[in-house]
């Protein structure tokens, strides 16, 4: 069984919600300014963010970078389904194309889905032209995102 499905389950109290919603909506918040909005001393802030990211429930702060804004015009997904035999090889391709993003190994007929962006339909092309000796491919150009990336359902114990 994957390590990510046997990971222990961890309780978050309200405290820890507001502070995750605040972190999601600005990740540079100071100690200081997440201590007055929890209504808390900055050491119990600190010691909570300590607790969340050793538990493993934060894992980066990070930057959100707007891709069109570095001409970065064209969003996608690939969904990748690799030849017989062929599934390391491809997981190996997909690593080494930097314009993928994201990607996932998931259910169903595909093995992987991957988000990519680039700067024209030729290096779209370009992309496809990479896999498909190796894989069948199917991709979807993203018209707009309604929804941007968010936290899922947090819920206090």
């Amino acid at each position: 069984m994957s390590s990510h499905l046997q990971m222990k389950k961890i309780q978050l109290d309200s405290v820890d919600v507001q502070l995750l919603h605040s972190l999601q909506a600005d990740a540079r918040t100071s100690i200081a300014d997440l201590a007055r909005l929890l209504n808390m001393s900055a050491p119990s802030v600190s010691e909570r963010l300590r607790r969340l990211e050793e538990s493993g429930v934060i894992q980066n702060f990070t930057i959100e970078i707007e891709p069109k804004m570095l001409g970065y015009s064209l969003a996608f997904y690939i969904r990748i389904r690799p030849l017989p035999g062929l599934l390391p090889k491809v997981a190996s391709l997909i690593v080494e194309i930097e314009e993928i993003v994201e990607c996932d190994r998931i259910t169903g007929d595909d093995c992987f889905i991957a988000k990519a962006y680039t700067k024209s339909v030729d290096e779209l092309e370009r992309i496809i032209d990479r896999l498909i000796p190796y894989a069948q491919t199917n991709t979807s150009i993203i018209q707009s995102s309604p929804i941007k990336k968010r936290l899922p359902p947090l819920s206090s114990t």
